[in-house]
């Protein structure tokens, strides 16, 4: 395919599936413990590292900066998003009258 995504279908697979609900998870539990933001991106490392020695193990795909740093953005996309998720439902549940409802 291209020189940052050898093949799609283990893209796919193995960074957005499996390590994206991974990172998901991850972000709503810190958000859950009432952790802060940073701590979920810094745990999005070694999961980035996991994600990328998977494609390396499994499919004999590089495993370098070059393909760990597209990983990485990604695994943080998806643990910000479960990290805002949760903690938007924290507050309305702690602090209804803030929202109005």
């Amino acid at each position: 395919m291209t020189a940052l995504i050898p093949n799609i279908w283990t893209f796919l697979a193995l960074t957005l599936i499996l390590g994206g609900a991974g990172a998901f998870v991850t972000g709503r539990t810190m958000a859950q413990t009432w952790r802060e933001r940073w701590k979920a991106v810094a745990y999005m490392v070694p999961l980035a590292g996991a994600v990328r020695f998977l494609h390396y193990a499994l499919f004999e795909e590089p495993s370098d900066l070059f393909h760990a740093a597209p990983t990485f953005i990604l695994l943080t996309a998806f643990a910000l998003v479960g990290f805002a998720h949760a903690r938007s439902r924290q507050m309305q549940a702690q602090y209804p009258w803030l929202t109005g409802r």
